[in-house]
């Protein structure tokens, strides 16, 4: 196979039919009988969920800003790039990641470009995470946000040296897959190209959550 026909393309089996047995705040859980390629018909579960947005804020030391945030299902304290749900339909998510970048950290930033897009769990969710990387960084205007009771209230916030976080990824030490896939995808952009020019604009498409300018 042509090394340029690597990439995800779009396709849609059958769905014979479809149920949503759960709706929450946010997500939802849909029941799906879906038609396989030999005929038979099989029952896919998964959650429904509105996609998210995650920063990458770059200093000019080269370090990384990072929160630490409980994470019940898992059982454990994680260290996460800000992050959020794209809660509006069609909202653009640069506007949500700039949003969560300062509710979450008190931090604007200059310049924004799109580091990389992943599925979260495709076999089990069909959450689509964009990771913008956010140079040119200086604390926010007014006061900081800080919802009364929330989990951002219990955040502790760190700039850490990629490299470093490269060794806790690559030592099974940092676990959110956000973070794993930011830190590693910058990593490879900054070997392949210092300058970081060749990634792509803030408001490049976004064929798995398309948006409004």
């Amino acid at each position: 196979m042509d090394n340029k026909a690597i990439r995800d393309t779009a396709e849609s089996w059958e769905t014979v039919s479809a149920q949503r047995p759960f709706q929450g705040a946010k997500t939802a859980v849909a029941s799906d009988e879906v038609r396989m390629p030999d005929g038979s018909v099989a029952r896919r579960d998964y959650q429904v969920h509105p996609g998210s947005v995650c920063v990458l804020a770059l200093d000019e030391e080269g370090r990384v800003l990072v929160l630490s945030q409980y994470r019940h299902p898992v059982r454990r304290r994680l260290w996460e790039l800000p992050a959020g749900l794209l809660d509006v339909v069609g909202e653009n998510p640069l506007h949500g990641a700039q949003r969560e970048l300062q509710e979450e950290a008190h931090v604007k930033a200059e310049d924004w470009r799109v580091l990389a897009d992943f599925y979260a769990s495709p076999g089990g969710s069909d959450e689509a995470i964009r990771i913008f990387l956010a140079r040119g960084v200086a604390a926010a205007d007014g006061e900081r946000y800080a919802e009364s009771g929330s989990e951002e209230a219990d955040m502790e916030l760190a700039w850490v040296p990629l490299p470093e976080l490269v060794r806790g990824v690559l030592a099974g030490e940092l676990g959110n897959p956000g973070l794993v896939t930011g830190v590693l995808a910058l990593s490879a952009a900054l070997a392949a190209d210092p300058s970081l020019s060749s990634l792509r604009p803030a408001d490049a498409p976004w064929p798995a959550r398309p948006y409004e300018a």
